[in-house]
């Protein structure tokens, strides 16, 4: 006895990498980047950005289309685009936007789809970037701007002193919680860009305040900085997180500068550039700047040391015009 004849299976028709949609693409290098690459959750933002930018202007859907031309075009746009203020895209912003593309291009390329190569992409120059740091003087204004004994004036003066005193970025101060900060050896780990762990140290003076403002605290949130306010702190909600966030610091930051008189734009990253500008100008050397600031790359470092050589500003003092009289 023979058995029904069974029907053929169904074809499986794979689809050509070369034909898949660039949105899929895109989609899938994200994932990548968060996978493989255990890059953080910003990083993956910008780069869908500066990627979907690129994608909804150039109106393309295969890898194939991306072209010498085509890219040519876009970094035009990118220079002749400007905000609703009428500002125009910084350079170095527009290398962001081609240092994605870039990427984007050499990740198809290990997965073999054809497209343009990533090595034609070449960055925009942009000449030496501009570090904006406050003196030892203005620094200590903006200490004395904050100084109080109410929780507010505790908290703002703690989280002043550790940004200047750990180069702390503004993203790691606002993660920190009060069981990692170790005030008795004055130093403790801090998770930063790329999930890279570091370091970093606490100075006497940022340590006596961070103490004081700990012992004024009433509530039990984790977190390092919190909230201030009655809505925050008399009604201390378990379940509400009051964990300060990183435009709350910004804020706070330039209020006491200008409180302080400062005329300069101050941001939490100026305190990190002050940070790393009194190390060089007071001997560091700069492996250990870099280590302390968490670069990947001491060229990224090496900003500083055009701004705060300190001896060639002694040599030009000592013999400069001289014979003048």
């Amino acid at each position: 006895m023979t058995s029904d004849p069974q029907p053929d299976p169904l074809p499986i028709v794979l689809l050509p990498i070369k034909s898949m949609n660039l949105n899929k693409l895109k989609t899938e290098y994200l994932e990548y980047l968060e996978i493989e690459k255990d890059r953080s959750q910003k990083t993956i933002e910008n780069y869908d950005h500066y990627l979907e930018r690129f994608l909804k202007w150039a109106k393309v859907s295969s890898p194939n289309a991306i072209t010498d031309e085509l890219v040519r075009r876009y970094r035009l746009q990118l220079n002749r685009h400007s905000d609703e203020k009428e500002r125009p895209l910084k350079k170095i912003t527009q290398n962001y936007h081609v240092i994605a593309l870039r990427n984007f291009l050499k990740y198809l390329a290990k997965r073999d789809v054809k497209t343009l190569a990533a090595e034609k992409l070449e960055l925009g120059k942009t000449g030496g970037r501009q570090v904006d740091f406050l003196e030892i003087e203005e620094m200590e204004r903006i200490f004395e701007a904050a100084s109080g004994i109410s929780i507010k004036l505790l908290r703002d003066r703690a989280m002043l002193e550790l940004l200047f005193s750990s180069g702390l970025r503004v993203s790691e101060l606002v993660n920190l919680n009060r069981d990692q900060v170790n005030l008795k050896t004055g130093e403790f780990s801090v998770r930063g860009k790329g999930s890279k762990v570091r370091v970093v140290f606490v100075s006497d003076r940022a340590k006596a305040t961070l103490q004081r403002y700990m012992e004024k605290r009433s509530d039990i949130d984790p977190a390092l900085f919190v909230r201030i306010g009655i809505r925050h702190l008399e009604h201390k909600n378990k379940k509400e997180d009051l964990r300060i966030t990183p435009r709350t610091v910004q804020r706070i930051v330039k209020y006491y500068a200008t409180k302080a008189g400062i005329v300069k734009d101050v941001h939490p990253h100026t305190l990190r550039h002050s940070f790393a500008t009194d190390l060089i100008q007071n001997g560091a050397d700069i492996r250990s700047v870099q280590e302390m600031l968490g670069h990947s790359s001491v060229t990224t470092t090496q900003i500083y040391t055009h701004v705060t050589n300190k001896q060639l500003k002694e040599v030009h003092k000592a013999f400069h015009g001289k014979r003048r009289k």
